[in-house]
Protein backbone atom coordinates (compact mmCIF):
# COMPACT_ATOMS: atom_id res chain seq x y z
CA UNK A 1 0.00 0.00 0.00
CA UNK A 2 1.41 3.39 -0.60
CA UNK A 3 2.22 5.70 1.72
CA UNK A 4 0.73 9.19 1.22
CA UNK A 5 1.00 11.99 3.25
CA UNK A 6 -0.95 15.68 2.69
CA UNK A 7 1.62 18.51 2.21
CA UNK A 8 -0.47 20.93 1.66
CA UNK A 9 -4.52 22.05 0.79
CA UNK A 10 -4.94 25.75 -0.16
CA UNK A 11 -8.16 27.12 -1.27
CA UNK A 12 -9.47 30.35 -2.41
CA UNK A 13 -12.19 31.58 -4.21
CA UNK A 14 -10.59 30.81 -7.44
CA UNK A 15 -8.49 27.31 -7.00
CA UNK A 16 -8.26 24.55 -4.58
CA UNK A 17 -5.03 22.75 -5.04
CA UNK A 18 -3.27 19.66 -3.40
CA UNK A 19 0.14 18.04 -3.16
CA UNK A 20 0.49 14.51 -2.37
CA UNK A 21 3.90 13.06 -0.81
CA UNK A 22 4.54 9.37 -3.19
CA UNK A 23 6.98 6.83 -1.84
CA UNK A 24 9.44 6.99 -4.73
CA UNK A 25 11.79 4.09 -3.53
CA UNK A 26 14.60 6.49 -3.19
CA UNK A 27 16.51 8.70 -0.73
CA UNK A 28 17.95 10.36 -3.92
CA UNK A 29 18.00 13.94 -5.11
CA UNK A 30 15.57 14.04 -7.61
CA UNK A 31 16.05 16.58 -10.81
CA UNK A 32 13.70 15.52 -13.58
CA UNK A 33 10.29 14.37 -14.02
CA UNK A 34 8.39 13.16 -17.30
CA UNK A 35 4.61 12.27 -17.13
CA UNK A 36 3.08 10.26 -20.08
CA UNK A 37 -0.59 9.75 -18.59
CA UNK A 38 -1.98 9.89 -15.15
CA UNK A 39 -0.55 6.46 -14.50
CA UNK A 40 2.78 6.22 -16.44
CA UNK A 41 5.50 8.68 -14.83
CA UNK A 42 9.52 8.62 -14.64
CA UNK A 43 11.99 10.62 -12.60
CA UNK A 44 15.73 10.40 -12.75
CA UNK A 45 18.64 11.98 -10.34
CA UNK A 46 21.43 11.73 -9.39
CA UNK A 47 23.74 8.56 -8.73
CA UNK A 48 22.57 7.24 -11.75
CA UNK A 49 18.74 6.84 -10.51
CA UNK A 50 15.45 7.10 -12.21
CA UNK A 51 12.81 5.77 -10.94
CA UNK A 52 9.09 4.60 -12.18
CA UNK A 53 5.14 4.06 -11.71
CA UNK A 54 2.42 2.68 -14.06
CA UNK A 55 0.00 3.17 -11.43
CA UNK A 56 -0.08 6.61 -10.94
CA UNK A 57 2.37 6.91 -7.75
CA UNK A 58 1.03 3.74 -5.33
CA UNK A 59 3.92 2.04 -6.01
CA UNK A 60 7.61 3.50 -7.74
CA UNK A 61 10.31 1.49 -8.62
CA UNK A 62 13.43 3.01 -8.42
CA UNK A 63 16.91 2.09 -9.66
CA UNK A 64 20.35 2.45 -11.48
CA UNK A 65 21.64 2.13 -14.76
CA UNK A 66 24.42 -0.25 -14.90
CA UNK A 67 28.14 1.22 -14.74
CA UNK A 68 26.25 4.65 -14.19
CA UNK A 69 26.30 4.99 -10.65
CA UNK A 70 28.42 8.46 -10.84
CA UNK A 71 26.26 9.76 -13.31
CA UNK A 72 24.06 12.81 -12.80
CA UNK A 73 20.51 12.36 -14.69
CA UNK A 74 19.39 16.04 -14.70
CA UNK A 75 16.49 15.23 -17.72
CA UNK A 76 14.29 12.52 -18.87
CA UNK A 77 11.69 11.83 -21.75
CA UNK A 78 9.27 9.15 -21.64
CA UNK A 79 6.95 7.86 -24.06
CA UNK A 80 5.07 5.10 -22.31
CA UNK A 81 6.15 2.58 -19.68
CA UNK A 82 9.07 1.31 -21.76
CA UNK A 83 10.43 3.98 -24.22
CA UNK A 84 12.23 6.69 -22.62
CA UNK A 85 15.19 8.35 -23.34
CA UNK A 86 17.98 9.67 -19.82
CA UNK A 87 20.66 12.37 -20.34
CA UNK A 88 23.52 12.65 -17.87
CA UNK A 89 25.56 15.93 -17.46
CA UNK A 90 29.11 16.48 -16.99
CA UNK A 91 32.37 17.61 -18.94
CA UNK A 92 33.34 15.12 -21.64
CA UNK A 93 32.17 11.77 -21.66
CA UNK A 94 30.27 12.37 -18.37
CA UNK A 95 27.25 13.91 -20.82
CA UNK A 96 25.63 10.83 -22.06
CA UNK A 97 22.19 10.22 -23.54
CA UNK A 98 20.81 6.66 -22.99
CA UNK A 99 17.34 4.81 -23.72
CA UNK A 100 15.26 2.20 -22.75
CA UNK A 101 13.01 0.22 -24.78
CA UNK A 102 12.27 -2.25 -21.72
CA UNK A 103 10.61 -0.05 -18.78
CA UNK A 104 14.33 0.50 -17.70
CA UNK A 105 15.57 -3.10 -17.52
CA UNK A 106 17.99 -2.54 -19.78
CA UNK A 107 20.05 0.38 -21.45
CA UNK A 108 21.73 1.46 -24.88
CA UNK A 109 24.18 4.30 -24.36
CA UNK A 110 23.16 6.30 -27.86
CA UNK A 111 25.98 9.34 -26.87
CA UNK A 112 28.98 10.00 -25.05
CA UNK A 113 30.96 12.78 -25.08
CA UNK A 114 33.65 12.68 -26.78
CA UNK A 115 35.09 16.53 -26.30
CA UNK A 116 36.20 17.45 -22.90
CA UNK A 117 34.56 20.90 -23.73
CA UNK A 118 31.04 19.64 -24.16
CA UNK A 119 28.88 20.08 -20.89
CA UNK A 120 25.23 18.79 -21.59
CA UNK A 121 22.33 20.47 -20.16
CA UNK A 122 19.43 19.07 -21.11
CA UNK A 123 16.50 17.93 -24.46
CA UNK A 124 13.48 17.56 -25.43
CA UNK A 125 11.60 15.51 -27.98
CA UNK A 126 8.98 16.51 -30.04
CA UNK A 127 7.83 12.58 -30.21
CA UNK A 128 9.43 9.84 -30.26
CA UNK A 129 11.82 9.61 -32.91
CA UNK A 130 12.74 13.62 -33.08
CA UNK A 131 14.71 15.51 -30.65
CA UNK A 132 16.85 17.74 -29.14
CA UNK A 133 19.63 18.67 -26.63
CA UNK A 134 21.46 21.68 -25.52
CA UNK A 135 25.19 22.14 -23.92
CA UNK A 136 27.12 24.99 -22.69
CA UNK A 137 28.68 27.29 -25.22
CA UNK A 138 31.61 25.88 -26.73
CA UNK A 139 34.01 28.42 -28.68
CA UNK A 140 31.57 31.21 -29.16
CA UNK A 141 28.11 28.98 -29.78
CA UNK A 142 25.71 26.58 -27.88
CA UNK A 143 26.12 23.45 -28.66
CA UNK A 144 23.25 21.69 -30.32
CA UNK A 145 22.41 18.62 -31.50
CA UNK A 146 19.42 16.88 -32.79
CA UNK A 147 18.24 13.52 -33.51
CA UNK A 148 15.49 12.26 -36.26
CA UNK A 149 15.54 8.18 -35.74
CA UNK A 150 14.78 7.87 -31.82
CA UNK A 151 18.33 8.53 -30.91
CA UNK A 152 20.06 6.06 -32.95
CA UNK A 153 22.42 8.65 -34.46
CA UNK A 154 22.63 12.29 -32.55
CA UNK A 155 24.11 15.05 -35.41
CA UNK A 156 25.82 18.47 -33.92
CA UNK A 157 23.50 21.55 -35.35
CA UNK A 158 26.02 23.30 -37.51
CA UNK A 159 27.72 26.33 -34.93
CA UNK A 160 27.52 29.02 -37.82
CA UNK A 161 23.41 28.60 -38.00
CA UNK A 162 23.44 29.55 -34.27
CA UNK A 163 23.82 32.84 -33.24
CA UNK A 164 27.27 34.04 -30.98
CA UNK A 165 26.98 33.16 -27.28
CA UNK A 166 27.94 34.49 -24.51
CA UNK A 167 31.34 33.70 -23.24
CA UNK A 168 30.10 30.38 -20.69
CA UNK A 169 26.33 30.78 -21.56
CA UNK A 170 24.39 27.70 -21.35
CA UNK A 171 21.00 26.40 -20.29
CA UNK A 172 20.70 25.95 -16.86
CA UNK A 173 20.49 21.98 -16.29
CA UNK A 174 18.24 22.36 -13.26
CA UNK A 175 15.16 21.07 -14.26
CA UNK A 176 14.81 19.49 -17.44
CA UNK A 177 12.88 22.74 -18.85
CA UNK A 178 15.42 25.04 -19.91
CA UNK A 179 14.62 23.53 -23.34
CA UNK A 180 10.95 22.99 -24.44
CA UNK A 181 9.40 22.09 -27.88
CA UNK A 182 5.84 22.70 -29.52
CA UNK A 183 3.75 21.59 -32.29
CA UNK A 184 6.20 19.92 -35.18
CA UNK A 185 8.77 22.34 -35.52
CA UNK A 186 9.09 24.91 -32.58
CA UNK A 187 11.68 24.52 -30.01
CA UNK A 188 13.31 27.20 -27.28
CA UNK A 189 16.00 27.22 -24.94
CA UNK A 190 16.38 29.68 -22.04
CA UNK A 191 20.14 30.06 -21.13
CA UNK A 192 21.45 32.08 -18.01
CA UNK A 193 25.55 32.62 -16.97
CA UNK A 194 25.63 36.22 -16.58
CA UNK A 195 22.78 36.68 -19.57
CA UNK A 196 19.41 35.63 -19.87
CA UNK A 197 18.38 34.65 -23.35
CA UNK A 198 15.70 32.68 -25.32
CA UNK A 199 17.14 31.07 -28.35
CA UNK A 200 14.18 29.78 -30.91
CA UNK A 201 13.95 27.84 -34.16
CA UNK A 202 10.80 27.71 -36.08
CA UNK A 203 12.56 24.51 -38.04
CA UNK A 204 13.54 21.92 -35.92
CA UNK A 205 16.83 24.14 -35.75
CA UNK A 206 18.25 24.76 -38.94
CA UNK A 207 17.76 28.48 -38.47
CA UNK A 208 18.10 30.33 -34.88
CA UNK A 209 17.09 33.80 -33.64
CA UNK A 210 17.90 34.70 -29.99
CA UNK A 211 16.14 37.30 -27.85
CA UNK A 212 17.38 39.50 -24.41
CA UNK A 213 14.84 38.79 -21.79
CA UNK A 214 14.40 41.22 -18.49
CA UNK A 215 15.26 38.07 -16.11
CA UNK A 216 18.18 38.63 -13.03
CA UNK A 217 21.37 37.89 -15.28
CA UNK A 218 23.92 39.88 -12.41
CA UNK A 219 26.66 36.56 -12.08
CA UNK A 220 27.47 33.22 -13.31
CA UNK A 221 24.26 31.71 -11.05
CA UNK A 222 21.25 33.87 -12.00
CA UNK A 223 19.28 33.61 -15.79
CA UNK A 224 16.56 31.57 -17.05
CA UNK A 225 16.00 27.86 -15.41
CA UNK A 226 12.89 27.03 -17.51
CA UNK A 227 11.20 27.39 -20.34
CA UNK A 228 7.64 27.02 -21.40
CA UNK A 229 4.93 27.44 -24.42
CA UNK A 230 1.34 27.56 -23.57
CA UNK A 231 0.57 26.89 -28.29
CA UNK A 232 3.50 28.93 -30.38
CA UNK A 233 2.61 32.40 -29.26
CA UNK A 234 2.52 32.52 -25.40
CA UNK A 235 5.61 31.81 -23.31
CA UNK A 236 7.04 32.26 -19.90
CA UNK A 237 10.20 31.73 -18.53
CA UNK A 238 11.46 31.83 -14.60
CA UNK A 239 14.49 31.72 -12.36
CA UNK A 240 16.61 34.27 -10.72
CA UNK A 241 19.72 33.31 -8.52
CA UNK A 242 19.78 29.75 -7.42
CA UNK A 243 22.07 31.13 -4.71
CA UNK A 244 19.33 33.23 -3.70
CA UNK A 245 16.17 31.46 -2.80
CA UNK A 246 14.09 34.16 -1.48
CA UNK A 247 14.61 36.62 -3.87
CA UNK A 248 12.14 37.56 -5.85
CA UNK A 249 13.22 40.18 -8.01
CA UNK A 250 13.25 39.84 -12.11
CA UNK A 251 12.41 36.25 -11.70
CA UNK A 252 9.49 35.66 -14.35
CA UNK A 253 9.08 37.17 -17.83
CA UNK A 254 6.32 36.57 -20.69
CA UNK A 255 6.01 36.66 -23.96
CA UNK A 256 3.03 36.60 -26.73
CA UNK A 257 4.71 36.70 -29.41
CA UNK A 258 6.44 33.39 -29.90
CA UNK A 259 9.48 34.49 -27.88
CA UNK A 260 10.73 37.51 -30.04
CA UNK A 261 10.09 39.99 -27.63
CA UNK A 262 9.95 39.44 -23.30
CA UNK A 263 8.84 41.51 -20.64
CA UNK A 264 8.42 41.17 -16.93
CA UNK A 265 5.22 39.80 -15.32
CA UNK A 266 3.67 42.97 -14.21
CA UNK A 267 1.92 41.86 -10.81
CA UNK A 268 2.99 39.68 -7.53
CA UNK A 269 5.81 37.26 -8.53
CA UNK A 270 6.66 33.81 -7.16
CA UNK A 271 8.15 33.77 -3.96
CA UNK A 272 11.48 33.16 -4.38
CA UNK A 273 14.09 31.97 -7.77
CA UNK A 274 12.10 29.28 -9.44
CA UNK A 275 13.65 26.09 -11.51
CA UNK A 276 10.72 24.66 -13.46
CA UNK A 277 7.60 26.06 -14.54
CA UNK A 278 4.36 24.23 -16.50
CA UNK A 279 1.25 25.50 -17.95
CA UNK A 280 -2.05 23.64 -16.78
CA UNK A 281 -3.84 26.00 -19.34
CA UNK A 282 -3.08 29.29 -21.42
CA UNK A 283 -4.06 31.14 -17.79
CA UNK A 284 -3.21 28.50 -14.97
CA UNK A 285 0.51 27.98 -14.82
CA UNK A 286 2.37 25.99 -11.85
CA UNK A 287 6.00 27.33 -10.93
CA UNK A 288 8.04 25.20 -7.87
CA UNK A 289 11.83 25.93 -6.64
CA UNK A 290 13.72 24.97 -3.24
CA UNK A 291 11.34 27.43 -1.39
CA UNK A 292 7.95 26.16 -2.69
CA UNK A 293 5.04 25.93 -5.00
CA UNK A 294 3.35 29.08 -6.72
CA UNK A 295 0.16 29.63 -8.88
CA UNK A 296 -0.53 31.75 -11.66
CA UNK A 297 -4.65 31.97 -13.04
CA UNK A 298 -4.22 34.84 -15.48
CA UNK A 299 -1.55 34.05 -17.73
CA UNK A 300 2.01 34.38 -15.65
CA UNK A 301 0.91 38.15 -14.58
CA UNK A 302 0.57 37.57 -10.99
CA UNK A 303 1.63 35.01 -8.62
CA UNK A 304 0.26 33.05 -4.79
CA UNK A 305 2.68 31.07 -3.51
CA UNK A 306 0.63 27.60 -1.95
CA UNK A 307 2.85 26.35 0.23
CA UNK A 308 6.89 26.13 1.01
CA UNK A 309 7.75 22.81 0.46
CA UNK A 310 11.15 23.03 -2.32
CA UNK A 311 10.63 20.41 -5.76
CA UNK A 312 13.51 21.22 -8.04
CA UNK A 313 11.24 20.32 -11.54
CA UNK A 314 7.80 19.75 -12.27
CA UNK A 315 5.75 18.00 -15.17
CA UNK A 316 2.72 17.58 -16.87
CA UNK A 317 1.58 14.34 -18.73
CA UNK A 318 1.64 14.25 -22.09
CA UNK A 319 -1.92 14.05 -22.73
CA UNK A 320 -2.59 16.32 -20.07
CA UNK A 321 -4.12 14.30 -17.37
CA UNK A 322 -1.62 14.72 -14.16
CA UNK A 323 0.99 16.90 -12.68
CA UNK A 324 3.97 16.08 -11.13
CA UNK A 325 6.64 17.45 -8.92
CA UNK A 326 10.54 15.88 -7.74
CA UNK A 327 13.34 17.12 -5.73
CA UNK A 328 15.60 16.10 -2.72
CA UNK A 329 15.64 12.81 -0.58
CA UNK A 330 13.57 11.07 -3.20
CA UNK A 331 10.65 13.61 -3.10
CA UNK A 332 7.64 12.63 -5.52
CA UNK A 333 4.68 15.00 -5.04
CA UNK A 334 1.03 14.30 -7.17
CA UNK A 335 -0.73 17.32 -8.12
CA UNK A 336 -3.95 15.37 -7.03
CA UNK A 337 -6.29 18.21 -7.40
CA UNK A 338 -7.51 21.51 -9.55
CA UNK A 339 -10.03 23.62 -9.74
CA UNK A 340 -10.56 26.39 -11.58
CA UNK A 341 -14.05 28.17 -10.73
Amino acid sequence: MMKILLLFLFASATVQAQWFYQEGGTTERLRAVSAVNDSIVWASGNHGTFTRTTDGGRSWIASHVAGGDSLDFRDIEAFDANTVYLLSIGPGKRSRIYKSIDGGSSWILQFAGSDAKLFLDEFAFWDSMNGMAVGDEIDGHLFLMRTTDGGLHWSQIPPASIPKAHPGEGAFAASGSGITVEGTSNVWIGTGVKTARVFRSTDRGQTWNVAVTPLMNENETSGIFSVAFCGAKKGIVVGGDYQKVSATHANVALSNDGGITWKLAPGSPPAGFRSAVIYVSCDYLITVGPSGTDFSTDGGKSWKQIDMIGYHAVGRARDGKGIWAVGEGGRIGHYVDLIVR
